[in-house]
C-alpha cells in the first residue's frame, strides 16, 4: 500500500513586473454712526445655501448631472451636519483616485484623511456594503449563466478596492442559480492559499452542482499567473472527479477583469 501524498497548497499571485493689507478708512461722524452696518452679499460664506442648491439641482437632473466628488459631497452631509464638505470630498478622491476606490477604502486608510472621522467611515462603509447587497440581489435565484454581465458587476464591486488578494466561490446549483457566495481565503497583497481538495469538499457539502472561482489582484492587472492558471486546472480535474463543474474562474483587477475560461486556460 502506497503511501498518501500530501494534497499540495497553492498560492494565487499575481505576474511579476518589473501682498500689503489695505489701511481701515475712518468715516466722518454722523448721526447713524452707531447704527449696525448690514451684511453686504460679499460677507456670507460660499457654502451658506449650498446643500439646499445641490439638493434642488439633484431632484432636477438626477445622479448624471454631477461629478463624483458632488456625489460624494451630498453623501457627507448625513455625518457632516454643517459646515462645507466640498473639501473633504474632494480630498478623498485626490486620495483613493475614485469614488469606487473611496467606498471600498478600508477604514484605517480613510482615517488618515483630515476630517475623515468615525461617523464618516461608518457612513461610506454602509452605502459600500449596501451596494454590494444590492446587485447581489440582482444575481441571487437567477441562472448566472444567463446574467453574466451581473456576475462581472457583482464581482468587481465587491472585491476590486480590496487591498489583499482573495478568493471567492459562488456555488450553484443544477440550475445554476446561486447556492451561496463564500470568501474561502484571505490572503496578503500579491498571494493567497488554495487548497483545492477544501475547494470541492465545501461544494460536495453545499450539495452545489458548479462554482465560479473568483479572486482579486490589488495591483489593478487582472492577468492570470503560472500559479492561477494550475490551480484552477487542479480544481477542476478533483471536481470533474466528483461531478462538481468549475465553470469559470474570474480574475478581478481595478477597473478590468480575466476569465481563465474566456482565455481557454483550462
Amino acid at each position: 500500500m502506497s503511501e498518501e501524498k500530501p494534497e499540495p497548497t497553492f498560492f494565487l499571485n499575481e505576474p511579476s513586473a518589473k501682498s500689503t493689507p489695505k489701511q481701515p478708512v475712518v468715516e466722518p461722524y454722523s448721526a447713524s454712526h452707531n447704527a449696525q452696518p448690514k451684511p453686504s452679499g460679499n460677507d456670507t460664506p460660499h457654502y451658506v445655501g449650498h446643500r439646499d442648491r445641490m439638493k434642488e439641482r439633484f431632484e432636477k437632473v438626477g445622479h448624471d448631472g454631477f461629478a463624483d466628488y458632488e456625489m460624494l459631497e451630498m453623501l457627507l452631509y448625513r455625518s457632516i451636519r454643517q459646515g462645507d464638505t466640498k473639501p473633504l470630498a474632494k480630498a478623498l478622491i485626490a486620495r483613493f483616485g475614485s469614488l469606487g476606490e473611496v467606498l471600498g477604502a478600508p477604514e484605517h486608510l480613510l482615517r488618515e484623511v483630515k476630517g475623515c472621522g468615525p461617523a464618516v467611515t461608518f457612513d461610506l462603509k454602509l452605502v459600500s456594503a449596501l451596494s454590494h447587497r444590492v446587485i447581489r440581489s440582482d444575481i441571487r435565484e437567477k441562472a448566472l449563466l444567463t446574467s453574466w454581465n451581473k456576475v462581472i458587476e457583482y464581482c468587481i464591486a465587491a472585491m476590486a478596492h480590496e487591498p489583499r488578494e482573495q478568493l471567492r466561490i459562488l456555488f450553484l446549483d443544477k440550475k445554476n442559480a446561486l447556492i451561496a457566495d463564500e470568501v474561502q481565503q484571505v490572503g496578503t497583497v500579491d498571494h493567497t492559499p488554495v487548497y483545492p481538495r477544501e475547494v470541492i469538499a465545501r461544494a460536495l457539502h453545499l450539495s452545489a452542482s458548479a462554482i465560479i472561482l473568483v479572486h482579486n489582484h490589488p495591483s489593478g492587472d487582472p492577468t492570470p499567473s503560472k500559479a492561477d492558471i494550475e490551480m484552477t486546472r487542479t480544481i477542476a480535474n478533483i471536481g470533474a472527479q466528483m461531478g462538481i463543474v468549475v465553470h469559470d474562474h474570474i480574475i478581478v483587477g481595478k477597473n478590468s477583469h480575466a476569465s481563465l475560461k474566456g482565455l481557454q486556460l483550462f
